[in-house]
């Protein structure tokens, strides 16, 4: 199956090409193991002179239909699914950092992350330096060490709603010769595709807008194959790898040297590989992205048009509005839509919001975002509950935030359920 296809018929046929008398969709392949013809097969497994699968903890066929399918999708030249988009991320970054090392991520990000890479990071002797991603270049630059392996940002954070400025954390890449490392769970590769605005590794929590329904935890890690590992900063794809009689990775692979390793060394280490059900199931989660992003992207903006004229409302957070801070880098780098999340804060503050789910019928409350259904949730208090005030404000949650994620039922359902029950708070 080519890979130039149109995004839209990459997501419903991409790469998964059947033989004669072979399933038409994708078959589940639940086994462990594999049969072998003799053991120098084998060995050359072993020894990756050979391409194939050796155990379901480092590949497995339905799991790599989906990564082939996912790297498609986002233009990159590998992809290793992962547990959950947690392990996704730890993995993207203990590729390349350890111990003594150091990160420049920008202080926006989902409060998980945010928690992994200030806490259990610092734990491992990684430290995180987080900074406002709206800061100006230089002012950047003045966090960077001469320790530091990358910089990290989302596409849209979670849940501030601001858009990443890729051309300035790229150019800031390309300066201090480090890795741009992007996760794009929320926007996802029909709205955006970071390699082509200077991106280098790619991230996603596949629970969310890749599963759609909320049935699935799951990550993927997507490599560009558009950097330079072999400038000095990172041994560990340029040495030899004892673990594999010393191979050298970029030596031997290339472009597809940091994706390898990742595969190779940290999956097959740490062992938190996707289940091959969970592929099945992004993998035809895919199949309804495109469609999905265009509706959730249209009935966020309509549901953000109504709340910002609703009496009760204070604010409304959509980086499509007009007077959103994001604005001009939503119509910059998200053209065709800026996903299903959207904020607001309704008179009463906190305690207020927390009262508005118990009026809703249709609108759920959950810890969930992606979902075809809608669903809404108030971050304080729940996902980021373990910041500080001052780090809940510096990731862009401020006390009376409520975070709803947007599905794609008729609209007019929507903005009914939230007029009748925001009505009841007056």
């Amino acid at each position: 199956m080519e890979k130039n296809f149109r995004k839209g018929t990459l997501c419903v046929q991409g790469l998964y090409d059947p033989k004669g008398g072979e399933a038409r969709v994708l078959p589940i392949v639940q086994s462990t193991t594999y049969r072998y013809e003799d053991s120098d097969e084998v060995a050359d497994l072993f020894d990756l002179k050979k391409a194939g699968h050796m155990y379901s903890r480092i590949s497995n066929p339905t799991v790599s239909a989906f990564e082939e399918k996912i790297n498609a999708l986002e233009g990159g030249v590998g992809a290793v699914a992962a547990a959950s988009g947690q392990s996704a991320t730890t993995l993207a970054f203990l590729n390349i950092c350890q111990s003594g090392q150091h990160i420049v991520a920008a202080s926006t990000i989902y409060g998980g992350t945010y928690n992994l890479l200030s806490t259990t990071f610092k734990k491992l002797g990684i430290e995180v330096s987080f900074v406002d991603p709206e800061a100006d270049e230089d002012e950047i630059i003045k966090h960077f060490k001469e320790n530091t392996r990358a910089i990290f940002g989302e596409t849209i954070g979670n849940p501030g709603l601001n858009i990443l400025d890729f051309e300035k954390f790229a150019r800031i890449a390309k300066k201090m010769d480090v890795p741009f490392i992007v996760d794009n769970t929320l926007a996802t590769p029909c709205l955006c595709r970071p390699f082509e605005l200077g991106a280098n590794i790619i991230i996603h929590s596949t629970t969310k807008y890749t599963d759609g329904h909320a049935t699935s935890v799951g990550g993927v890690v997507i490599d560009g194959g558009n950097f330079n590992w072999d400038n000095g900063k990172y041994p560990e794809l340029t040495e030899p790898d004892p673990s594999y009689h010393g191979i050298k990775y970029v030596e031997s692979f290339g472009e597809l040297a940091y994706i390898i390793k990742a595969r190779v060394q940290l999956l097959r280490d740490y062992g938190c590989c996707m289940s091959p059900f969970n592929a099945f199931l992004f993998h035809l989660g895919l199949e309804t992205l495109h469609l999905r992003m265009e509706r959730h992207s249209q009935n966020a903006l309509k549901l953000a048009q109504f709340l910002e004229n609703h009496e009760m409302v204070n604010w409304v957070s959509y980086p499509s509005l007009s007077q959103h801070s994001s604005y001009e880098k939503c119509k910059k780098y998200l053209p065709d839509g800026a996903s299903g999340i959207l904020t607001f804060g309704i008179k009463g503050g906190a305690e207020a919001g927390k009262e508005l789910a118990k009026h809703l019928k249709l609108v759920a409350l959950v810890v969930h975002l992606g979902d075809a259904r809608t669903s809404l949730l108030h971050p304080a208090s729940t996902t980021h509950r373990q910041l500080t005030k001052e780090q809940q404000i510096a990731s862009g949650v401020l006390p009376d935030l409520i975070r709803v994620s947007v599905g794609i039922e008729n609209v007019e359902d929507l903005i009914e359920d939230f007029d009748q029950a925001l009505n009841k708070m007056k």
